[in-house]
């Protein structure tokens, strides 16, 4: 055991020296543009009879299990789950063993999209947990229950070790499974989700609820074991006049609920977390952000809130890319960018996670807050302040790969890939993170981009030590 543990800390020290090599390449030089071709699967979504939608057997047995954070801290959960024919079972049973000492009722709503009319859809908030404590959870009584588990994060510190997924844009085609496969062996705690789920706005009619079913049933051996923090992508905005529905997001929200009162905020598309060492702010690209909308004025708030002595990891989620050199959805992000791009810098954001472009890319520490159109420089520069800009839009949904980038290359762009994939983010301590890409690839998760990021905060507070101020 001890031999193992000096080798793992031989490693951390190469790792981080690695970094300092790494740190000293990152302002103004020419990125990688990987030239490798994926052979892909065919970008179509899996038949609705295959096993990995099957629905569990017995009458009104309990569906799409699911699990978010339930409160600002992490002591808390939200559970959701389906029945299709009848409003039950009501009663969830949860302890740190399998004699389930507690129970809750879980409230239950239904909704109409067109003339589909969806099941039964149950909520559940488990609160005042205790950290790094293993949960066991039962629904449903006799022979028609169904037990699962989570485990709550540590306690707000900023020593608190965390590991994060990232996948975006995922869809229920084979590329979709590979991705979940592939996910499940990194041993990440939590998936920060980048908006795009289902895909179902893709199909007419019915088909639409009936797909957000399947995709239900398809995340469910994850997502009912692990939180999924929440973005909302433009699928899941779902207005379509020509068939009556005009309430934007009605599909997704009715599903999906995110703990946006604990944070303030007056609209569940846009909200905050904490777990472990991480301050973890979600924003909603589709939604009002200019100057004085509710957005807006949320995020200048919250971004004061923001206690990096406890959480040093600051991290945006979004849809849309603020910086991409793909030609598909080119600056599309623009004007979200214009508008908090200069927070991003004055509150030395770590990452900004994104989604929407069908490809892999990631930025150099680089921003463009001191243009305008009269004056200024018109492109990005280094600027050590600034957040790395992720592109994780490559979970494998059914429209396929973004394969075109610009050329050249742009300064800002780091490495991009046109592949499936996801991205993990393992956070050591208050100073240091590593992160990696991961390649889909003949069956195998491929770690394709690799980097160790220094935390934005206290980098900068070790540089003013280091100069007497």
């Amino acid at each position: 055991m001890l031999a193992a543990f000096r080798t793992k800390r031989l490693c951390i020290h190469f790792l981080l020296l690695f970094s300092t090599i790494l740190s000293s390449l990152s302002s103004g030089h020419a990125g990688i543009t990987s030239a490798y071709i994926r052979s892909e699967w065919p970008s179509v979504d899996i038949p609705l009879d295959n096993e990995v939608f099957a629905v569990p057997g017995g009458f009104n047995i309990l569906q799409q299990v699911h699990i978010t954070q339930g409160d600002y801290d992490g002591k808390a959960v939200m559970i959701s789950w389906v029945t299709l024919d009848e409003p039950g079972p009501r009663k969830l049973q949860y302890g740190k063993s399998k004699e389930y000492n507690f129970s809750v009722e879980s409230t239950v709503t239904n909704y109409t999209f067109y003339k589909y009319n969806s099941g039964y859809i149950h909520y559940c908030l488990l609160d005042g947990l205790e950290y790094s404590t293993k949960y066991y959870y039962k629904i449903g009584s006799s022979g028609l229950s169904r037990e699962f588990w989570f485990q709550t994060p540590p306690r707000i510190h900023p020593d608190s070790p965390y590991t994060f997924g990232i996948i975006g844009d995922l869809g229920q085609t084979y590329n979709s499974l590979s991705t979940l496969q592939h996910y499940k062996q990194t041993g990440a705690q939590t998936v920060l989700f980048v908006g795009d789920l289902s895909y179902a706005d893709q199909y007419k009619y019915n088909d639409i609820g009936v797909r957000w079913d399947s995709w239900g049933r398809f995340i469910e051996p994850i997502a009912a074991y692990q939180p999924w923090i929440w973005t909302a992508g433009n699928h899941e905005i779902e207005y379509m006049p020509d068939l009556g529905e005009l309430t934007m997001f009605k599909n997704y929200l009715h599903r999906y609920p995110t703990p946006y009162v604990a944070s303030k905020s007056s609209s569940p598309l846009w909200y905050s977390v904490r777990r472990a060492s991480s301050h973890i702010i979600v924003l909603s690209s589709y939604s009002p952000f200019v100057k004085y909308t509710p957005q807006w004025m949320w995020l200048r708030e919250e971004l004061r809130r923001v206690n990096r002595e406890k959480t040093p990891w600051l991290i945006v989620l979004m849809h849309a890319p603020l910086y991409s050199s793909n030609v598909a959805h080119y600056m599309e992000g623009e004007s979200m960018r214009s508008v908090f791009e200069s927070w991003f810098v004055q509150y030395r954001v770590d990452f900004v996670f994104a989604g929407h472009v069908h490809a892999y890319e990631r930025s150099y520490r680089m921003s463009n807050i001191h243009y305008n159109v009269t004056n200024g420089d018109p492109y990005p520069v280094p600027d050590k302040a600034a957040p790395v800009y992720i592109t994780v839009g490559d979970g494998g949904n059914r429209e396929g790969l973004a394969a075109k980038f610009w050329d050249p290359q742009p300064d800002y762009s780091a490495f991009r890939e046109a592949s499936y994939g996801h991205s993990t983010l393992e956070i050591q301590n208050r100073t240091h993170a590593i992160y990696h890409w991961n390649r889909n690839d003949d069956g195998k998760s491929i770690p394709t981009d690799f980097a160790v990021f220094h935390n934005q905060y206290w980098a900068s507070n070790l540089r003013r030590r280091r100069r007497g101020g």
